[in-house]
């Protein structure tokens, strides 16, 4: 394992990659913590905060193009920006169920599933794990 891909990467990448990470183990946490108390809460909006930054900085990063710059993870990324608000919304509406389902989802989808997507040959996260 090397960090010099990330290190030779794009800032963008830097801050995408170091987001994703965080916003997974804070992701674990708090599905796995109780739910409801002021700790869930106030990790809940770190945790919204750091998707947005995943998100947003998705839209700087171009090295798979399907459609000209684009590829299918930007419509991921514009899916977690609408479903974010979505999720706060149920919660504030006392819809328990909606919120964990919208936020379980955008954790496996987002950042599971997408992540291992950043492990397959050529990508910089294949290259710190795997060398190459």
């Amino acid at each position: 394992m090397t960090l010099a891909p990330l290190y030779a990467a794009p800032l963008a990448t830097q801050i995408h990659t170091a987001a994703a990470l965080l916003a997974f183990a804070l992701g674990a946490v708090q599905l796995a913590a109780p739910k409801g108390t002021l700790p869930h809460r106030s990790l809940g909006w770190i945790w919204v905060g750091l998707m947005v930054v995943v998100a947003v900085t998705a839209f700087f990063i171009h090295g798979l193009r399907v459609v000209g710059p684009w590829s299918p993870i930007h419509l991921l990324a514009i899916m977690v920006l609408v479903l974010l608000p979505l999720a706060v919304m149920r919660a504030r509406q006392h819809r328990v169920k909606a919120h964990a389902r919208t936020m379980t989802g955008i954790f496996l989808g987002a950042l599971v599933v997408a992540g291992l997507f950043t492990l397959l040959p050529g990508r910089v996260m294949h290259a710190v794990l795997f060398g190459g």
